[in-house]
């Protein structure tokens, strides 16, 4: 989720703590949980600062090491070693306990979204994403606010966040009904799809969709259950061509590779150089697919420049690429 649903959790979260009897009688405990589940709410996004160095490092780590069961287990021990010394009259376990619910929440309701994340390492490498949530989500970020509120003028914290909760179950068991039923339309248009990727937007009922079976990508969009076919691309297996191997020895591909499950490539000789292209196909915005590994390589395939992250034009991707079109 984004950085604002992740604050308003927290604070619901601490709010959601009165109902422990241990810190609802100490004042120590129960403000040193709110300040806990605050920061614990954004802990695992620390390395979001990854993006100063470069898009390959970021789109390769971001929601990876951070987010896994190791992580997961460490990060509350880290804030209770900073929290604890400012409030030594709190309750330890509880405070540990509710850091740690916090830490937990975070990296579980980042599954939801289509960006998913490496929940199970150090089992598995695999990204989990099941693309029910978009990565902000007004609904989600409405009743929290609608929450917080109810508790600032005056209602008891703790059951109004227990009510909140429980209606948000709800709307998640909500929405993967709606995925469900997107799911079986888009099979009654391609019944050999061997997978459907559902990317979820900000609008309940439009979902942006990537499908595929075993000689063709589909991309299209999904208004409930009225889909629509944008664009059709033959699956063309990656060749092991010595251009295309040396381009994926090039660390922003490699992280494109890494990241994205549905994709197509492409390949241009020019007279000095090479230009290989992998391209995102479930973003598609305004008949254009954003997300993309580009690297050029000299006649010698020797690297040039490459790049991969979202450009929305041609003219931007040359100015990342510093090279002048011909």
């Amino acid at each position: 989720m984004d950085t604002g649903t992740h604050v308003v959790m927290g604070i619901a979260l601490g709010g959601l703590a009165t109902l422990d009897p241990v810190v609802a009688s100490n004042s120590a405990t129960a403000t040193s949980v709110l300040i806990a589940t605050i920061a614990g709410s954004q802990i695992p996004d620390i390395d979001t600062i990854l993006k100063l160095r470069n898009n390959a490092i970021y789109i390769r780590n971001h929601r990876g090491v951070t987010h896994s069961i190791p992580a997961v287990l460490l990060w509350p021990l880290i804030l209770l070693a900073v929290i604890f010394p400012f409030f030594p009259g709190a309750n330890l376990l509880h405070l540990w306990g509710w850091t740690f619910a916090a830490v937990f929440i975070h990296v579980f309701v980042d599954i939801f979204n289509a960006y998913g994340t490496q929940a199970l390492r150090p089992f598995t490498s695999k990204w989990v994403a099941l693309g029910v949530i978009n990565t902000f989500d007004p609904i989600i970020f409405g009743i929290h606010v609608a929450a917080i509120v109810i508790w600032v003028i005056g209602a008891d914290p703790g059951y109004t966040f227990l009510w909140m909760f429980v209606i948000l179950i709800g709307y998640y068991l909500l929405r993967f009904y709606a995925q469900a039923k997107v799911r079986s339309a888009v099979r009654k248009i391609i019944p050999d799809a061997t997978d459907i990727i559902t990317s979820p937007t900000m609008k309940f009922n439009f979902w942006r969709i990537a499908a595929m079976n075993e000689k063709e990508f589909f991309v299209g969009r999904a208004m409930g259950t009225n889909i629509v076919i944008y664009d059709r691309f033959k699956r063309v297996p990656v060749p092991k061509t010595p251009v295309l191997e040396a381009a994926k020895k090039d660390s922003n591909l490699a992280a494109f590779l890494s990241f994205s499950p549905v994709y197509r490539w492409e390949l241009d000789e020019f007279d000095d150089h090479y230009e290989v292209r992998f391209i995102d196909l479930r973003y598609r915005s305004n008949g254009h697919y954003p997300f993309v590994a580009v690297v050029q390589l000299d006649l010698e395939l020797n690297p040039i420049s490459s790049y991969t992250g979202w450009v929305f034009s041609e003219k931007k991707l040359r100015k990342k690429l510093s090279i002048i079109p011909s």
